[in-house]
């Protein structure tokens, strides 16, 4: 028997894996940026920021999902809380990912004299972050691989009302995402020039 609302989960359930996937994609590129930081700081910080606007929307997907999901939405229910491992991490990986990014863009725009101990805490966070993430990742990534092409086909794009919304918002969080990046970038000449040194450590 279908539950009312079922639909509500499945939309919500495609927005989040598209949005991880792509994600994903990007923290890759991330990853690579960090072998040769202080070569690809520019590609660097433009990715980081890219990152911030799916960042929020996944956020906010996976939080309506667990606030339908404790209000006792019968169709949230139904679907089922992620396993115990991942829920628990859950919040954990939403502080750390705040954590990682706002430290990074406190980075360029702060005093000189407060980025050693910016830097410390972005290197810090970013550690603790990755080991969080990898689990995180690995819990969801058969979900996510299933579900995340599914408003991208044209055979399954509209068995669920709303795919034409839910690609907007993942294309325009990166519009706003490549935004922030390029406003970001006029920073990274004087932040090179001012904190050469510390960019290796």
């Amino acid at each position: 028997m279908a539950v009312k609302g079922r639909e509500g989960v499945e939309a919500n359930a495609r927005l989040t894996a598209a949005t991880s996937a792509v994600l994903f994609l990007l923290l890759v590129a991330e990853g690579f940026t960090i072998l040769r930081i202080h070569g690809l700081l520019s590609a660097h910080v433009f990715i980081g920021m890219l990152l911030i606007p799916p960042v929020l929307v996944k956020i906010g997907s996976t939080s309506y999902r667990f606030v339908r999901y404790y209000l006792g939405s019968a169709a949230y229910q139904q679907s089922g809380p992620p396993q115990t491992v991942l829920r628990v991490l859950g919040p954990f990986v939403v502080i750390l990912t705040i954590a990682v990014l706002g430290t990074g863009v406190a980075l360029m725009l702060v005093q000189p004299s407060l980025r050693s101990t910016l830097l410390s805490l972005h290197k810090a966070s970013f550690v603790v972050w990755f080991g969080a993430m990898a689990i995180h990742v690995l819990g969801h990534m058969a979900d996510t691989t299933r579900v995340a092409p599914l408003d991208w086909m044209r055979r399954t794009r509209r068995l669920v009302a709303g795919a034409r919304l839910r690609q907007w918002t993942l294309v325009s969080s990166l519009g706003a995402g490549a935004l922030l990046g390029w406003l970001l970038l006029s920073q990274v000449g004087p932040w090179l020039a001012s904190s050469a040194p510390q960019v290796g450590r």
